[in-house]
C-alpha cells in the first residue's frame, strides 16, 4: 500500500528569504565564522566542504532555523535546480545561503526520502516547477506542494537496504580512483624528475607542424573527421564534445594534407589554444584532420617512444614548464615555436620502456576502475527507477 502525501506534509522546507543582507560584507575567514553552503558545494549528491565560504557568527545566529544538521537534506531551489545532497559528517556548524532550501525533521526514512528527490522523476517535477527564466528558481511553496510515494516503513528500509548497497560500492570505487589517480601523478613526477638524463629540444628531435587552414563553409556532417581543441579536451576527460562532430571531405583532406603530412599512428597531438598541452596519442592510420593552431602534431620519430612522450606532457615537470612560458599570455597559447623548443628529459629507449610500462599500468588499472563505476552507476539508476516506481 502506497501513500501519496506532498513533501510539506512529510518534512519542514526552510530556505534564507532573499539575499537581503547576505553580502561579501558577511563573509569570513575560515576559522572565524560558520560553513555557508552553496550549490558549489554538492558534487554527486555529496557534500563538498573543501570550497566552502564562511559568514560570521553574527549571520548564522540570526537564522536558527537554518542551521544545518546532520541528516538534513540540502536542495538548490535557483542556480543548479534540483540538485540535492544528504548532510552528512558535517565537520563544523553549517548554515545555508540563499540559492538553497534545507529540508529536516523528516517525518519518513530521511534516506528513503533522499533517494526520491534525487531520482529522475522527481528531478524532472521541481526543473518543470522553476520556469525557464534565465535565472530559474522554484519557491519553497511549489516544493510543498509536489507529491511523493509514501510506502510502508518496512518498504522503505528495504529499498534504502538495496539501494545503500550499490552507493556504497560506488562511493568504494571513487575512492579507489581518486588514490590510484595519485599513485600514478606521484610515480610520473618521480619518474620525469630524476634529472639523470640529458634534455632534448623537442625541435631537435623530430617534425612538429599545423596543419592548413580549414574554413568554417567547409565543414561537413560526414568524411574525415576535423578534430579542434575541444574534442581532444572531451576525449581527455571522457565525455562527448558538446560541440559536436565536425568532418572534412575526403578530397579537402588529401589536398591540405599534401601541403604538410598526414597525421600518422605513433604522432602526438597537442593543444595549442584553450586548455594548452593536452596531448592526444594517434593510435592507428585512419584519417584525421585538424584545426590549425588548436592542435599542433609532433611526428612520431625513432628517438622518443611515443608513448613516453604522452606521458611527460601530463607530467608535473612539462605543466611548470608550460606555465612558466605562457604566464603573461591574456589568453594563453602554446605555439610550434614553443612547442618546437620545449625541453624534454630523453633516456635511452628501454629506459623509455620501462617508464611507460611502469605509467600505463597505472593509467590501465584507472581505466579499469572507471569502467566499473560506470558499469555500477547505471546498475544503481536501473535499481532505484524500479525500486520507486509505485503505479
Amino acid at each position: 500500500m502506497v501513500e501519496w502525501k506532498t513533501l510539506g506534509d512529510i518534512c519542514e522546507i526552510k530556505g534564507r528569504i532573499g539575499f537581503r543582507g547576505y553580502t561579501r560584507e558577511n563573509q569570513v575567514d575560515k576559522g572565524n565564522g560558520a560553513i555557508s553552503l552553496s550549490p558549489g558545494n554538492i558534487f554527486d549528491s555529496v557534500l563538498n566542504y573543501d570550497s566552502c565560504t564562511y559568514i560570521t557568527w553574527e549571520k548564522y545566529e540570526e537564522s536558527p532555523e537554518i542551521m544545518v544538521n546532520e541528516g538534513d537534506i540540502i536542495l538548490c531551489k535557483t542556480a543548479s535546480v534540483g540538485k540535492v545532497a544528504r548532510v552528512r559528517q558535517l565537520p563544523e556548524k553549517a548554515t545555508i545561503n540563499p540559492q538553497l532550501v534545507l529540508i529536516k525533521n523528516i517525518k519518513t526514512n530521511p534516506q528513503y526520502l533522499f533517494y526520491i528527490l534525487d531520482d529522475t522523476p522527481f528531478q524532472v517535477k521541481i526543473k518543470g516547477l522553476a520556469g525557464v527564466g534565465s535565472v530559474p528558481n522554484v519557491s519553497q511553496a511549489k516544493l510543498s506542494s509536489i507529491q511523493i510515494p509514501i510506502p510502508s516503513l518496512e518498504e522503505q528500509n528495504r529499498i534504502v537496504g538495496i539501494l545503500d548497497t550499490f552507493t556504497a560500492s560506488i562511493d568504494n570505487l571513487k575512492e579507489q580512483i581518486a588514490q590510484r589517480r595519485k599513485q600514478y601523478e606521484y610515480y610520473r613526477c618521480c619518474l620525469f624528475s630524476a634529472g639523470k638524463w640529458l634534455e632534448h629540444r623537442i625541435g631537435e628531435l623530430t617534425k612538429v607542424f599545423s596543419c592548413p587552414r580549414v574554413f568554417k563553409y567547409q565543414w561537413q556532417k560526414s568524411g574525415v573527421p576535423f578534430w579542434r581543441s575541444s574534442d581532444i579536451m572531451s576525449y581527455h576527460n571522457g565525455v562527448i564534445n558538446p560541440r559536436g562532430e565536425v568532418y572534412i571531405s575526403q578530397s579537402l583532406y588529401e589536398e591540405l594534407s599534401s601541403k604538410t603530412d598526414k597525421i600518422k599512428d605513433g604522432d602526438i597531438l597537442v593543444t595549442g589554444g584553450g586548455s594548452i598541452g593536452i596531448p592526444y596519442l594517434k593510435k592507428d592510420n585512419s584519417p584525421l584532420f585538424v584545426k590549425d593552431a588548436d592542435l599542433i602534431c609532433i611526428q612520431k620519430c625513432s628517438s622518443i617512444i611515443p608513448k613516453y612522450l604522452y606521458h611527460y606532457f601530463l607530467s608535473t615537470d612539462f605543466k611548470l614548464y608550460l606555465k612558466k612560458i605562457t604566464h603573461d599570455a591574456t589568453i594563453a597559447h602554446y605555439t610550434i615555436n614553443q612547442i618546437k623548443d620545449t625541453p624534454i628529459p630523453l633516456p635511452p629507449l628501454s629506459d623509455q620502456q620501462r617508464i611507460v610500462s611502469i605509467l600505463d599500468t597505472f593509467e590501465a588499472s584507472i581505466q579499469n576502475l572507471e569502467a566499473q563505476l560506470s558499469q555500477r552507476e547505471k546498475q544503481y539508476e536501473y535499481y532505484r527507477n524500479k525500486l520507486l516506481t509505485f503505479e
